[in-house]
């Protein structure tokens, strides 16, 4: 089974580093596997995984498998399980565009395009602290009970899926909305939806 789950991270890492969502060594992602969580190790490059890249922790963070360290943030991957049993997997990313809004601190709120509102409603921002940190965790983790994906001050973006393929796909989609607020603002600005137009896409779940 642990083989399988490796397989996948790999794969969905490389096909993150391909869109440049998570360049370099930065970032990491792991697998819920009942008591047990495949993570990416430390200082892996998530578009260059191999399986030596990937090991195994238990939830108080200790190595069950592997002959590297987890990643730093694994405490961080611990917590949002911990809160969250419907998340089984999560990506941590420094995607351009999210992470300029993370550095920015600026919490992306605006109700601008329906697919985001309806499923995420907006993605906050968590205060900075050191990455790696018990403080880092204790920010970050204020928003895991009600939201899936979250900005972190000055880092990046932190998302969990009921699969890695959820998880991913939350920022590949998030990561092209904070394009679009961007590149929209060349233009004059978006046009934000009206609480009306809000209340009947919030109607649709």
């Amino acid at each position: 089974m642990f083989e399988d789950i490796k397989n996948d991270i790999i794969s969905f890492g490389r096909i993150a580093g391909n869109r440049n969502l998570t360049p370099g060594i930065s970032g990491n992602i792991s697998v819920r596997c009942d008591d047990k969580i495949i993570i990416t190790t430390s200082g892996s490059a998530n578009s260059f995984l191999n399986n030596e890249d990937i090991c195994v922790i238990d939830f108080a963070g200790n190595l069950i498998e592997g002959s590297k360290k987890a990643s730093s943030e694994k405490f961080l991957h611990i917590e949002f399980y911990k809160k969250r049993p419907d998340i089984g997997a999560i990506c941590h990313f420094h995607s351009p565009y999210l992470t300029s809004f993370a550095a920015s601190g600026i919490a992306i709120t605006e109700k601008v395009l329906p697919e985001i509102v309806f499923m995420f409603g907006e993605i906050p921002l968590a205060e900075y602290a050191l990455p790696g940190s018990k403080l880092l965790v204790g920010e970050t983790a204020k928003y895991f009970d009600n939201y899936k994906v979250v900005l972190m001050k000055n880092h990046g973006v932190i998302s969990g899926g009921e699969t890695l393929k959820d998880a991913y796909l939350n920022i590949e989609l998030c990561e092209t909305y904070a394009q679009t607020l961007v590149l929209s603002k060349i233009l004059g600005g978006a046009k934000i939806l009206s609480d009306n137009q809000v209340e009947e896409i919030d109607s649709l779940r």
